[in-house]
Order: structure tokens, then sequence, then C-alpha cells
């Protein structure tokens, strides 16, 4: 065999290796805190009252703690403020949803965006400003040094680009509106948490993906809105048995802040590639 042959041969088995060594690294299961199978985000977006008065006595009552992404212009946040001062020294994460909730006024079922919050007329930079301002505001509230994010509706094209680029390295971790239970915990990109947002969905159907979550070793991200009331509502009942499972099987489901979570993940991403988070 000519030596050139010879190298190809062994180039050709070094390469085969390698592909070998990475489809076992690529099926290695995500590790999670005690032992977990999984993790799920119990999110509440738009600080709406339902939030204060059912969400979190229920989330205390079954001690789990959740994630309260804040319009920070709201008025039941300014209204209401000592009781989210409350809620975030018990352990609730007050996270970042903009100062204005500016989302894209394009397509139908979007009459209800006003010109002053309408993403479309809004700059790359103005979004940014938004959000560092929403930060420091957060941190006046409960003293937090490190935010994750929900993009208003979902939407990240501002005016003149995509903002969430933009933004992504002020957070922990972004949630985009789109897809159910996460893939792979090692692909997951922080900036691009996919998140399922439930409206009038039974107890059965939340359990449900909270157990393919469990199957699959990954985690699932519910962004939840109004519960037995105010917009896109999930039933206090369907909450309820969601929470009580969640509760009963905590030994199995890691349900904790977005912002803990995301922490882990991104930590155990980094060690896995041997750099820094």
């Amino acid at each position: 065999m000519h030596p050139a042959a010879g190298m190809g041969v062994a180039c050709a088995a070094l390469a085969l290796a390698l592909a070998g060594s990475d489809a076992m690294a690529a099926d290695e299961a995500f590790p999670w805190p005690q032992g977990q199978r999984a993790a799920v985000s119990l999110a509440y977006d738009d600080a709406v009252p339902t939030h204060l008065d059912v969400a979190i006595p229920a989330l205390d009552r079954h001690g789990l703690k959740g994630s309260f992404y804040l319009i920070l212009a709201a008025e039941p946040v300014r209204a209401r403020l000592p009781e989210w001062r409350a809620a975030a020294r018990n352990g609730h994460e007050l996270g970042n949803h903009s100062l204005f909730h500016q989302c894209s006024a394009r397509g139908a079922g979007r009459e209800w965006v006003q010109p002053a919050q309408d993403l479309d007329a809004t700059s790359v930079a103005q979004m940014r400003a938004q959000v560092e301002v929403a930060n420091t505001m957060l941190h006046a509230i409960d003293g937090s040094s490190e935010f994750t994010f929900t993009a208003p509706c979902g939407d990240r094209m501002a005016r003149d680009g995509d903002y969430i680029g933009e933004v992504a390295g002020l957070f922990l971790g972004v949630k985009l509106v789109g897809g159910t239970v996460v893939p792979d915990m090692w692909t997951l990109d922080p900036a691009a948490v996919p998140v399922t947002v439930p409206v009038d969905a039974s107890g059965a159907e939340l359990i449900a993906l909270v157990e393919d979550a469990g199957r699959r070793g990954t985690m699932v991200n519910f962004t939840f809105h109004g519960i037995g009331g105010d917009h896109l509502s999930v039933g206090r009942e369907a909450h309820e048995q969601l929470l009580a499972f969640l509760a009963e099987h905590r030994d199995v489901y890691w349900t904790d802040t977005f912002r803990n979570q995301m922490r882990w993940i991104r930590e155990r991403q980094a060690a896995r590639v041997g750099q820094a988070p």
C-alpha cells in the first residue's frame, strides 16, 4: 500500500472514531439537580392581578417557585409593589417583560396593539434602552443582579432588525414563543428558549407535557397569563392540578425559577465544552 493511502485510511478511521465520540456525547443524559429527570418552569407574563391573587398563593401552598415577567410600566406593578417585593423575598423570580410590552401590530388579532407599543415602529436601540431600564427597575424592586427575559408576544423584529440579538447578553436566558418540550438541553440556545402558552388547557394536558419532558430528560417552559381570570386564561382547577402533580413528584421534576434553571443549564453546557459560562 502506498504510504499516502495508508495515511488516508488512518485519517478516515480517526474521523469515524471522532464521529462516534460525538454521537455518544449527543446521547449523554443531561444532569439535573439531585438526580431529577427533567425541569419545569412555571412562568407568568404581564403582571396581571390574578398572579398575585391566585397564582402566587397556589405556588406557596405547594412549596413551588415561579417566574413572574413584569411589564414595568403596568398599573398592577405600581399599585401593588409591596406584594411583588414580598413574592421576591419568598423566592419567586421577578423577570423582565420590557417597560411597555412592545408587540408587532401586523397581522390578524393584533388590533389591540397601540401605536406607542408597536414594535414595528420601534428601533433596536429603543428596545435595548427599554429592557436596560426595566432591569434597573427590577434591581430597585428586589435587589436582583441577574435577569431573564420573555419577549412580548414572542416577537423579535423591531423596525430596523432583530432586537433579541442585541439584548441577549443582558440576560441568563430569553424565552420565545414557539415549541413545547425542549428537544435537547445540550444544544439549547439560552437566547431562544421555547415556551408553550396554555390557554383553556386542562390539568391533564398540562401534566402530559411535563411527563413528555420527563421521558426526554429535558424541560418544559410554561408561560401562563391569567389564572382563572384576566386574559389568555387557564382555569384555577387546571393550574391547581398541575401544581399538585409537581409537588407530589418533586423528586422527578425540578420546578424552580427560570433564573436558577438557566444558571444551572449554562454552567453544565459550559463545563461540557470546557469553558467558563
